[in-house]
Formats: C-alpha cells, structure tokens, sequence
C-alpha cells in the first residue's frame, strides 16, 4: 500500500478503535484518544509496514488490553 492509501485508512481505522475503546473502559473519547495515541500499540499501528492496519478492531482491543495489562507483545517486523 503506498502511502497515501495508508494515510487515507489509518484516521478511519483509528476512529472506530478509539470509539470502541471509549465505550469499552467507560473513558470519554477525548481519554480513549489520549491514551491510544500514547500507547506502544500506536506506534506499531502508525507504521505500514507492521500491517497493523489489517488486524479488527476487536484484535486491536485485544492487543491494547495487553498493553493495560502490562503483556503486550508484538514480533518485530
């Protein structure tokens, strides 16, 4: 994906993974926002070539839980 069709989905992307986020731990989307952009998850989510942008919004829930958690672990690509 080149990267203006990468930065055309991320925004989408990351939306519905911050509301989703905001309903889930009861956060206004301003704190889901906050804490997804300053999240190690972001990081690997902002970058194409991790395909990140790929995973569900349900698997990237799952993997900001485990960073909450303190367990998050991703390969490095």
């Amino acid at each position: 994906m080149d990267k203006n069709q990468f930065g055309a989905i991320l925004p989408i992307i990351v939306a519905d993974f911050v509301a989703r986020a905001a309903e889930r731990y009861l956060w206004t989307e301003n704190e889901a926002f906050l804490k997804i952009y300053a999240s190690e998850l972001y990081k690997y989510l902002e970058s194409e070539e991790t395909k990140l942008w790929q995973y569900s919004t349900d698997k990237l829930l799952s993997l900001f839980d485990d960073e909450l958690n303190g367990r998050l672990t991703l390969l490095p690509y």
